[in-house]
């Protein structure tokens, strides 16, 4: 059966899909290619008759898999009751290290959520080079800019779905947390939400210079300049391979990158001064939150799905990375901290803290400091020998950790425990984002009251103490040049 509703650009026809009505491949903006490419995104071009909203559309420019079509800034829609209004509105904003993004994944998909009682958005936005290269005469952060428009289509056009406008959450893991917490440090962003669920944020934001950088040597690749007029004839699919190549050099930048060169993309948020004026922890801190509620969280196991890829590090590769990523002396803290662990789990521990867990805690204080209202979780249960892994909490969120993950082998007990605690992730976060309360205590600096998800679900104090500890004293910012 098939379903309409009308958006500023004209037209949509959905379908009901067991009990939830799904919308795919709206546009939100104009394709930006041609002379739309690398430009801040213009308004979608309107047109007449009902355009079929039935399959999702395609995907921006990434790696392993060839572009298809132009109309990159498309979004999905499910919900429960389109000729409703005044349902909570979630906006999925995708990770994917800032190089992926696809509303078509199937583990991100929002019927669960939808029959929970919102309206869920999934918007695309520009990715890779595309989305986040530093180039001469374009805007940066377009990637954020996308998200932005996407965020403008829903306040616009979301009531004809069912959604209130004034209802706003949005919702990101990894990069998608990122972006969130960009947002929340952007102007053009202000008013568009009311809360925020960030996810294991990524502390990776970068000074003009270090994009600038990344981004020459992406188009030295291509044999041109670091210029948007330079790389407008560039194909896309072309420019994603030259910076996967520049991706796949990143542990021999150490020496220039710094700890970019630990993580699994080149790219993350430029702190331009003009569309990011300032880091999401130095904006929070000054109350560019303060109107927002805010859900913060991170997962106990971060770091093990890049590390299952990784080689095993002896004592003294341990000791340098743990002393050129954590606070002075980082390698005598960590040991402190740690005394039986070995050098492959210090590593991960490390890794973890630096790249997900601390930056995710700092801006909860952050965010506690400049007056806005927290809530704070850990994921710590796992279904096999990764733990407590990045991204598990989003599955379970979903309600999709049975597709392709290795649950069900696992046996009956985990598949039970994972519906339950699907049930209740998903719940909790519905609730927060209706209400602004999850349904557990603040978090304060005082208490620290932290939900703790596990086979027993718990609320106490944040589990990461020795962690907190060791990071008290360092202030996340942006990351520089370092050679």
């Amino acid at each position: 059966m098939t379903v309409d509703a009308r958006t500023t650009a004209g037209m949509v026809r959905g379908s009901w899909e067991d009990g939830v009505a799904v919308f795919r491949g709206v546009p939100f903006a104009a394709p930006p290619v041609g002379p739309n490419r690398f430009a801040a995104p213009r308004p979608a071009v309107a047109w007449t008759g009902v355009r079929d909203a039935t399959r999702f559309g395609p995907p921006p420019p990434q790696p392993g898999r060839p572009t298809d079509g132009e109309e990159w800034l498309n979004l999905a829609v499910w919900t429960p009751a389109p000729g409703r209004s005044g349902l909570p509105v979630v906006v999925w904003i995708s990770g994917g290290t800032y190089l992926n993004c696809d509303s078509a994944n199937p583990h991100l998909a929002g019927p669960a959520v939808a029959a929970g009682g919102a309206v869920v958005v999934s918007a695309h936005y520009r990715t890779g080079a595309e989305g986040f290269a530093r180039l001469d005469g374009a805007p940066d952060n377009r990637g954020l800019l996308d998200q932005v428009a996407a965020l403008r289509w829903v306040r616009d056009n979301i009531a004809a779905f069912g959604g209130n406008p004034d209802d706003v959450t949005v919702l990101g893991q990894s990069a998608g947390a990122g972006s969130i917490a960009a947002l929340l440090a952007m102007p053009e962003a202000t008013g568009l939400f009311r809360r925020a669920i960030l996810q294991s944020l990524p502390g990776t934001f970068f000074t003009p210079a270090l994009a600038a950088d990344v981004a020459a040597e992406v188009a030295t690749e291509l044999g041109r300049s670091p210029r948007a007029a330079d790389l407008a004839d560039v194909a896309p699919d072309a420019l994603v391979e030259a910076a996967r190549a520049v991706t796949d050099r990143l542990p021999l930048r150490v020496d220039r990158w710094g700890a970019v060169a630990y993580t699994p993309t080149p790219f993350s948020p430029v702190v331009d001064g003009d569309v990011l004026p300032s880091s999401p922890w130095a904006a929070l801190a000054g109350g560019a939150a303060r109107a927002v509620d805010l859900l913060v969280g991170h997962t106990r196991d971060e770091f093990s799905l890049l590390a299952a890829r990784l080689g095993d590090i002896d004592d003294a590769g341990a000791d340098a990375l743990l002393d050129g990523l954590a606070p002075t002396p980082g390698a005598h803290r960590y040991r402190a901290a740690h005394p039986s662990a070995s050098p492959n789990a210090l590593r991960d521990t490390a890794m973890s803290d630096w790249l997900w867990r601390m930056p995710a805690l700092h801006l909860a204080e952050a965010a506690l400091a400049g007056g806005a209202p927290v809530w704070l979780y850990e994921l710590c249960w796992g279904f096999n020998s990764l733990g407590a892994s990045h991204g598990l909490d989003t599955l379970l969120v979903f309600g999709t950790t049975h597709i392709e993950t290795g649950l069900v082998e696992a046996g009956r007990d985990a598949v039970a425990q994972a519906e339950r605690l699907s049930s209740l992730m998903r719940g909790e976060h519905l609730a927060f984002a209706a209400a602004g309360d999850p349904g557990w205590p603040n978090y304060t600096t005082s208490e620290r009251t932290t939900r703790v998800y596990d086979a027993e679900p718990t609320v106490g104090p944040y589990p990461e103490e020795r962690a907190r500890e060791i990071w008290r004293d360092l202030r996340f910012d942006v990351l520089d040049l370092t050679g």
